[in-house]
């Protein structure tokens, strides 16, 4: 077992790692990241989708093959059957374990939460607040929004929410027909705003060395020409600024000394070959499911219950947004498809009193090209030739599917454990237990299905069909959850463990609420706020 020093070291080349990295490399500090997949390039996972077979398509994990070595959740090869799932509901999710991370396959969303998502318990009475308030974060978003290249609205009644120090580096992109006529009805026949998303997607220009985005409404799976933003392409640029990175590197076990400070971690590369690191200071930012199982399974005689785990609190409150699909035909075309496919959505139906009793809810209108979801339906309907492109045609330009996104509260109960099934290295996979809860199915039950019907039936539909299961966003939060109490959370306002003063987990896993909008920029500006306490540190040491 090889023997590597390094002053800093970073798990995970994911967005939290390299914009954590970066500010540890531009304050003079080395770094040292380690990553547990292979690293590739962009045109090979465009080949890859490109070759993928129309059926598979509407999946996006299908053109990110897992390795052997590192399985990620998919259909088939090393990663089917990776997550062990339990419970009424199944925390099935979709990440990618490369270099630079599931941002490959992200569709670039980026809300932030607003001050009553951080304060749900003094305001309505359930779930927790955050250790700290939205004033304090506010600062840290403005930096994650320069940092990805967020394009957004200058009005502040199209903001989410209005309250910002500085204005989006970008304008929105544009409307296309589908969302401009949603808005349109929503708006005048329901009272509803349906207002731009904040994305990380250059709009018209070029931003950080990528280019402007181009409407290949091909955001998910991936970006063909890096318009949107993910981790991988500031990887490169890490290295310029003197960051070491290893692929192909399973951190497996986190070691700890006499002091309980962290000593090393250990990885296995492809070839089953093991290696120690040891240093300084340690980041551990690989995701909010592969962070608490390598917690767990680093457990020790100073640590029994898993690293940073004296509360019991690792793996527990896991959290996601539970959401549900409606599916319309409609009377007249709405043509989803053109620009970026998430483009805009209702936020302010997430907020309210009413959260006291159940869950708010945030609708968007999915501007996905309909053309490879509709075809099979077609192909059903037993007409061949210009009768079948025709209807092909109809469906797409007139069928669209609203999504239901709901919060979740923290629930000790949705737990990640580890399995005793192993992966292919012999490490234990994860099992995840889930249910969504009441507060969730009240919310569906009284509140965001009756406005649904209404957006339907504002639209013009003659046909509504409902997802028979709440399906996960792929927003992964919790499992290492934030605190100013070290006997009921796992980190404090730094996303430094409690029990491990050099051990920092900043990313999804220390949020303390879900809100309804997607997780990344909120993670992002824990890092900032992370990455300044790491600096300081750093320099102490």
């Amino acid at each position: 077992m090889k023997t590597t020093p390094s002053p800093v070291v970073i798990v995970g080349t994911g967005v939290v790692g390299v914009v954590i990295a970066e500010q540890l490399l531009d304050a003079g500090i080395p770094v040292l990241m380690l990553e547990a997949g292979p690293r590739v390039s962009r045109a090979e996972i465009v080949e890859n989708y490109r070759n993928l077979p129309l059926a598979a398509k509407g999946n996006p994990i299908e053109c990110y093959p897992s390795r052997e070595w590192a399985p990620h959740p998919e259909p088939a090869g090393p990663g089917k059957g990776y997550l062990q799932l339990s419970g009424a509901d199944s925390y099935a999710q979709s990440y990618v374990r490369y270099a630079g991370g599931s941002t490959w396959h992200w569709a670039g969303t980026c809300w932030r939460l607003t001050p009553a998502d951080m304060q749900l318990h003094t305001r309505y009475g359930v779930g927790r607040d955050w250790a700290f308030d939205y004033a304090t974060l506010e600062p840290y978003y403005a930096m994650a929004e320069y940092k990805l290249g967020i394009c957004g609205p200058d009005d502040p009644a199209l903001q989410w929410p209005p309250l910002r120090s500085k204005p989006y580096p970008m304008p929105a992109l544009p409307f296309g027909p589908g969302e401009a006529r949603f808005t349109q009805v929503v708006k005048e026949k329901l009272g509803l705003n349906n207002i731009p998303t904040a994305q990380a997607r250059n709009s018209g220009m070029a931003y950080d060395d990528r280019p402007a985005c181009c409407a290949n409404n091909n955001c998910v799976p991936v970006c063909p020409v890096g318009a949107k933003y993910d981790a991988s392409t500031a990887l490169a640029r890490l290295e310029a600024k003197g960051a070491r990175i290893i692929d192909n590197a399973v951190v497996w076990k986190i070691e700890t000394n006499a002091s309980n400070h962290i000593e090393a971690v250990h990885y296995y590369d492809q070839h089953r070959q093991s290696t120690r690191v040891n240093g300084k200071l340690f980041i551990i930012a690989c995701n909010g499911l592969e962070t608490p199982k390598l917690l767990l399974m680093s457990a020790d005689s100073r640590n029994p219950q898993g690293i940073a785990n004296s509360s019991d609190q690792v793996g527990r409150n896991m959290m996601d947004h539970p959401q549900i699909t409606m599916t319309v035909t409609l009377e007249e075309p709405y043509w989803a498809g053109v620009g970026p496919v998430v483009n805009s959505g209702i936020m302010e139906t997430s907020q309210g009193d009413f959260r006291s009793e159940h869950a708010g809810a945030y609708f968007r209108f999915n501007n996905f090209a309909r053309n490879r979801f509709v075809t099979f339906d077609a192909l059903k309907s037993g007409l061949v030739g210009k009768a079948l492109d025709e209807e092909i045609r109809r469906k797409t330009a007139c069928t669209a599917d609203i999504v239901l996104a709901h919060e979740i509260l923290p629930d000790e109960n949705n737990r990640l454990t580890l399995s005793d099934k192993k992966d292919w290295l012999g490490l234990p996979k994860p099992a995840i237990h889930y249910d969504v809860g009441n507060y969730v199915r009240r919310s569906l039950s009284v509140y965001s299905l009756p406005i649904a019907h209404q957006i339907a039936d504002a639209m013009g539909a003659t046909e509504k069909k409902f997802s028979k299961q709440f399906n996960q966003s792929k927003h992964i939060m919790g499992g290492t959850r934030m605190g100013n109490d070290a006997a009921t959370s796992v980190v404090d306002d730094v996303c430094r463990a409690h029990d491990h003063p050099n051990l920092f987990l900043p990313g999804g896993g220390a949020m303390v609420s879900t809100a309804c909008g997607n997780s990344t920029l909120t993670m992002v500006a824990l890092a900032f706020k992370a990455a300044e306490a790491i600096v300081k540190q750093a320099r102490e040491v």
